[in-house]
This record gives structure tokens, C-alpha cells and sequence, in this order.
């Protein structure tokens, strides 16, 4: 009679906590099932399935069935930015004249919505993003793309003020800005100190009420809120091929903004760690290439000249593979990392050289402005061209064509369709070295081709200078 009073209660539980899972989570109906056993068998079992999903039922009820008091909460931090941009009447509004990135999120909303005028023979232009307060100060995050460029800028608070704002410092590597208000006692959210999770709900804040997941036109610059209200990300982009919202976004992590901020508050510029190399992610035909284990870590394809790699011993084909001791996941990991410590900081790098792990230690330099490698346009036509058909490839020696330089040979031309135009190879690529091997004609690429087909590789590592930078591309050897 104990075991079945027992076995009653437990099922009563169980009963009891669906019906609360039910009202809590708003399903139209839960099936719970249970235990197919008699009335005798492990009553404790029971109990404890029911515990559980008591445990998990009040789990549930803690959480927020809808976002209105965190919106409530956070709303009056979050602003509308506004900006004006001076150029000369009737100039057409090119590229270049655009306060943003062309191919921007903003870029459609201030083509189709600026208001210009012409006083002087000028003539003004406006647009509009959002930002947010995160000291009481006025001192505020928004995109650099909203500001980049702008004569004026003015915000307007969620209670209606509207303030003149100072750009402070941009930054356009990671599309953030810091600009200020003159005031006080404005309300300010924080910048989370967690990373947010996979599946963890979100709340995107812009100067346009948001009632689905996309980022809308106007919300670029505004906050993404945790369900604590802290800011876990600063909206920056959409994923747009037609033009619209297809429900995909993008915000800048909270980590990424401390960092940046913090600097552009202090020097109104960021100043970046560099140890100067061109680097790929570690595909699996790479690995196989290089007789790898892993495909992780950051493959350099090429140190460059007088920079912290060369002096440290860094040589094209090294694999790093950690950073003061920690796993480098790839190669955009590793610039990441290396982006977020201080010029003139000692690192120590984990490193794969021609299969033998080192750890080199060397000093970071300052990240200079970009520049883009150019192999020149090369005249095809000046010499005879020798075919790899396997492979899809003419190719000439670099020196013997006109602007692809004196190391090397050249593509001349790629057949569509072909395993070198599936891999990317492009007419004007100079190949640099095949299989370890430095080439300089045809005939040294197709050597080392054969060689690592004797030797039973399956895939060869081409180093390739192209328009973009030098990089390595393993292509398969039984097809060469």
C-alpha cells in the first residue's frame, strides 16, 4: 500500500509539472511519457524524473515570456544619429562621396532618403543611424559608416532632446565609432563581459521600432541587448543578395567594442598589434599536402620584408599553431588575437617548421595601412605558352612577360571548368614555389609534379602570388 501511495504521488508530481511546463512555455500541448512499468519498480526513479522537471519547469519561469522590461529598461540609452555631409551642387552622388563603405547597410537608406539643398552652390546631404550611451557622460557607440566623413553630427534621445555630437575617434577596420554629447546623467547601458551563446535570445535596439530578428534600415549603430540588458553586440550589417531583410545580421561582439573604445576615447585612433605575414586557414588538401595531422592553425604564405616574423625566424610554408601558449584555430583566429594586443608586446608562437614544432618568441610592431599586392597585368602573348591540360594551366616564365616580375612562372591562361579555375587560379597568378621547390619554368613546375607523384602524394602545395597577396593552393597530384 506505501509503494503504491509512493508510486501515486510521484506520478501526481509529474502530472503537476507538465501542466506548469504547458502554461509557462505557451505550447498548445505537452505529451510527457511515462514509465511503462508497475507500480513496484524503482519509485525512486520517478521521483527523480519528476524533480527534474521541476528543477527545469523553474528554470522556465524565470526567464522573460516577452522583452518589454528589457526594453523598457534599456530603451532610453539607445539614440538616434543623425548626419550631414557638404559636397559641391549637382556633383552626383558617387562612391566616393558616400559617408560609408559602398556596399554598406546604410548606403541604400541614404541614397533613397538624403534631403539636399544647395545654399552657396553646396549642397547638403543627410542620413541616419542609431547608437547608444554607455557612460552617464555622454560618451556613445555608433557605426563608423554612420559618421565617417560627416560635417555635422546631432542625436536625438528616446525622450525626444536633441544634442550636437563630437566624433571623437572611428575606426573603420571594425565599423566602429565613439562620438560625445556634452551633458550628464544620461541613462547607459554596459557592455556585457560574457560572449553570448549559440541559442541564446537577443534583442536588437535601433531608431526604428523592431518587431522581427532582422537589423532594419536606421538600426546601424544601435545595440544588441542580452536578456540582462547588456549590450552584447553593436549592430553593423545585414545579408542582403536582394536588397531586403532576409532575416540574417551582424553585430560587432561587446569584447571587440571594449577594446576599440577604449582606445579611441584615449587617443581617438586604434593602433593594432602586427607581426607582418600573409596567412591562410589549414584546409584539409593542405594538410594532406603538407603531411599535416590537423587542419588548424594559421598557414604563412609569405613573411613580409623587415617585419617581426622575419627577424623572429618565420619562413614562408611555417604553420603557427598557438599564441602564448593557446590553440590558433585558423587563420582568422590568429589575426583576431594578434589585432587585439598592444604594439611593442612580447609574444611567443607555437610553430610549425618543415614538420618539426619551435616556439619563437618576437616583439609586435604597429599594423601599417593596408596595401595590396599587385602581380601587374602580364602580356600573355609575348612568349609561347607551355600547357599543364590536366590541370587546366598555361603557364610562361615570370621573367619573359611583361609586368609579372622577374621570379617565378606566370598563369597565362586558365580553361573554365578545369581543376586550376575550380581551385581559383587566375590569369596573371605567378607561381612562386611547387611542392617546397622554387620554380622558374614550365619545365620545374611539371618536375615537381612528377616528383610528388613518385613519392605517393596525393595533393601538392602550389605558392601562388596573385593580385590579392600570396597565398598556397594544394591541387591533387593523380590529375597533374
Amino acid at each position: 500500500m506505501q509503494s503504491n501511495c509512493l508510486w501515486s504521488r510521484s506520478i501526481l508530481a509529474v502530472r503537476r509539472a507538465a501542466l506548469l511546463a504547458t502554461t509557462i512555455a505557451g505550447l498548445s500541448a505537452v505529451a510527457l511519457v511515462v514509465p511503462n512499468v508497475a507500480p513496484k519498480a524503482d519509485l525512486f526513479g520517478a521521483a527523480a524524473q519528476a524533480q527534474n522537471l521541476t528543477d527545469k519547469v523553474q528554470q522556465l519561469s524565470q526567464r522573460p515570456v516577452g522583452f518589454a522590461d528589457i526594453v523598457e529598461k534599456v530603451k532610453p540609452a539607445v539614440i538616434s544619429v543623425r548626419v550631414k555631409v557638404e559636397r559641391p551642387a549637382n556633383s552626383g552622388l558617387s562612391d566616393e562621396d558616400l559617408p560609408f563603405p559602398p556596399g554598406s547597410p546604410f548606403e541604400r537608406f541614404f541614397r533613397r532618403f538624403g534631403a539636399p539643398n544647395t545654399p552657396n552652390g553646396k549642397e547638403v546631404v543627410t542620413g541616419q543611424g542609431s547608437g547608444f550611451f554607455i557612460t552617464a557622460d555622454g560618451y556613445a557607440v555608433t557605426n563608423n559608416h554612420v559618421v565617417q566623413n560627416a560635417e555635422t553630427v546631432t542625436v536625438t534621445s528616446d525622450d525626444g532632446k536633441t544634442y550636437t555630437a563630437k566624433v571623437i575617434g572611428t575606426d573603420s577596420r571594425t565599423d566602429l565609432a565613439l562620438i560625445k554629447v556634452e551633458g550628464k546623467d544620461f541613462p547607459y547601458v554596459k557592455l556585457a563581459d560574457e560572449l553570448p551563446r549559440v541559442g541564446d535570445w537577443v534583442l536588437a535596439v535601433g531608431d526604428f521600432i523592431q518587431i522581427d530578428a532582422p537589423v532594419n534600415k536606421g538600426n546601424s549603430g544601435g545595440p544588441t541587448f542580452d536578456v540582462e540588458g547588456n549590450v552584447i553586440g553593436v549592430n553593423t550589417a545585414i545579408f542582403s543578395p536582394s536588397g531586403g531583410s532576409v532575416g540574417i545580421a551582424f553585430a560587432i561582439p561587446a569584447d571587440t567594442v571594449k577594446s576599440v573604445i577604449a582606445q579611441l576615447r584615449d587617443k581617438g585612433s586604434v593602433t593594432r598589434g602586427w607581426i607582418g605575414v600573409q596567412i591562410q586557414s589549414v584546409t584539409q588538401d593542405i594538410a594532406d599536402g603538407m603531411g599535416l595531422k590537423q587542419t588548424t592553425g594559421a598557414l604563412v604564405s609569405e613573411p613580409q620584408p623587415d617585419s617581426p616574423a622575419v627577424k623572429a625566424g618565420i619562413q614562408s610554408g611555417d604553420v603557427i599553431t598557438s599564441v602564448n601558449d593557446a590553440p590558433v584555430h585558423d587563420a582568422r583566429d590568429l589575426a583576431r588575437r594578434i589585432g587585439t594586443m598592444a604594439p611593442g608586446a612580447s609574444v611567443k608562437l607555437g610553430v610549425i617548421h618543415q614538420g618539426q614544432d619551435k616556439t619563437l618568441t618576437l616583439t609586435l610592431g604597429t599594423l601599417p595601412n593596408e596595401k595590396r599586392a599587385d602581380s601587374g597585368s602580364p602580356n600573355q602573348r609575348e612568349v609561347p605558352d607551355s600547357d599543364l591540360p590536366k590541370l587546366g594551366l598555361s603557364l610562361a616564365p615570370a621573367g619573359k612577360v611583361q609586368g609579372a616580375g622577374s621570379t617565378g612562372v606566370v598563369v597565362t591562361s586558365v580553361a573554365d571548368g578545369g581543376i586550376a579555375a575550380d581551385h581559383g587560379f587566375q590569369v596573371g597568378d605567378v607561381i612562386l614555389d611547387v611542392g617546397g621547390k622554387t620554380v622558374s619554368t614550365p619545365a620545374d613546375v611539371r618536375q615537381s609534379l612528377n616528383d610528388a607523384r613518385k613519392e605517393g602524394k596525393h595533393a601538392i602545395l602550389f605558392r601562388v602570388k596573385s593580385r590579392e597577396g600570396t597565398k598556397f593552393v594544394a591541387l591533387p597530384v593523380g590529375n597533374a
